[in-house]
């Protein structure tokens, strides 16, 4: 097995060492990431919904403003899709089969749907995606100097696929590569075939994670926000593998390397957040969209802690609680909703609620 760097070891150690406190916030702490991975792994490819919005929905199923329906439903399959990976991860050390992706990439797209696109010389073509089932049509991107990157053919998938599985399943076996550079492998090759219609993005992302929970480490987030420094990383590998396919599904280790140190660089990042939180502290620790977020004034966290206990609860009652006047409370509701940390669903003439669009971590 190869030996990560030792800044990489210390934190790791730490993050297990403090495995008892992590319990004791296992939910809060499942819960922050599963809104954060399901929020920014969509966005990631073109969803529309808010952060509050994904909230709102996963926690408490309503909806929230102008939403597009397959939005809606694409981050519901998405946070199913989740919760299957996890479920399997923990199960046990059964083989991972292409059956299984097939399956997730099944709950993830829910049923087959018709695109329609406008080919270059005007003339519209369509063609269906197919849920769970491999591409029957070739597939490619456009990169950022304007060339046209194939990926594997219709033809060369299925056998691909089944190379990525056998490889997997005996390299895992055999433990030549640490769970990092495994997942971090995995997720190239197999987005070097993009066996799927769409979806593949999201796919490579969840079976990442699925090796990395299974050999104990703790999941990642890709931000949409740092997207461009996730694609920089792939890039640099495509152009130390080249550009055929099958060099790409076959790629090895020293050859991703750029992408390796990334996935280390948002574990690292994963590792010491879940540190600090489960460190504890005096105040009042909430978390919004890979951030940890504590408020200087007080009664911003009153504020939240109030609504948390009752959504609809009025701007006067939230005066006479905190002990401020009604221009204060309306100033601190104004800053929490244009940060996103807090939405209204409704309005004050058809009963209307305000819900918590964070994740509390500490405090009461």
């Amino acid at each position: 097995m190869q030996v990560m760097n030792e800044k990489f070891q210390e934190i790791f150690a730490e993050w297990q060492r403090i495995e008892p406190a992590r319990m004791q916030l296992k939910e809060r702490i499942k819960q922050k990431f599963m809104l954060d991975f399901n929020y920014n792994s969509n966005h990631i490819e073109g969803n529309t919904l808010t952060y509050g919005q994904t909230e709102l929905l996963l926690l408490f199923g309503q909806v929230m403003g102008d939403a597009k329906m397959r939005d809606l439903e694409e981050m519901k399959a998405h946070a199913v899709a989740l919760k299957m990976i996890v479920d399997e991860a923990v199960a046990g050390e059964m083989p991972l089969t292409e059956t299984f992706i097939r399956q997730v990439h099944k709950v993830l797209l829910r049923e087959d749907y018709e695109v329609h696109r406008q080919l270059p010389s005007g003339a519209g073509t369509t063609y269906t995606v197919h849920a769970g089932t491999y591409k029957t049509r070739p597939n490619s991107v456009i990169t950022h100097t304007g060339e046209r990157f194939e990926y594997a053919s219709p033809e060369e998938t299925l056998a691909l696929m089944t190379d990525l599985l056998a490889w997997y399943n005996a390299e895992n076996e055999a433990g030549r590569l640490n769970p990092v550079e495994l997942a971090a492998l995995f997720h190239y090759r197999y987005i070097r075939i993009h066996p799927f219609e769409d979806g593949n993005g999201r796919i490579a992302r969840l079976m990442m994670n699925f090796i990395l929970a299974r050999h104990g480490y703790p999941m990642v987030v890709v931000p949409s926000k740092g997207k461009d420094a996730y694609l920089t990383a792939l890039n640099k590998c495509d152009v130390a593998v080249g550009s055929l396919p099958a060099d790409g599904a076959h790629a090895a280790i020293v050859q991703i390397q750029p992408f390796v140190q990334y996935i280390e660089t948002l574990l690292v990042d994963e590792m010491q957040s879940d540190i600090v939180i489960a460190g504890g502290n005096q105040q009042t620790q909430w978390w919004y969209n890979g951030e940890l977020v504590t408020f200087k004034n007080q009664n911003a966290t009153n504020i939240l802690t109030e609504i948390e206990r009752n959504s609809k609860i009025s701007v006067r009652s939230l005066s006479e609680v905190l002990g401020i006047n009604k221009s204060a409370v309306q100033r601190h509701l104004k800053t929490l909703q244009e940060k996103g940390y807090i939405v209204r669903v409704g309005s004050k003439t058809n009963g209307g609620e305000w819900h918590v669009a964070m994740t509390k971590l500490s405090g009461k």
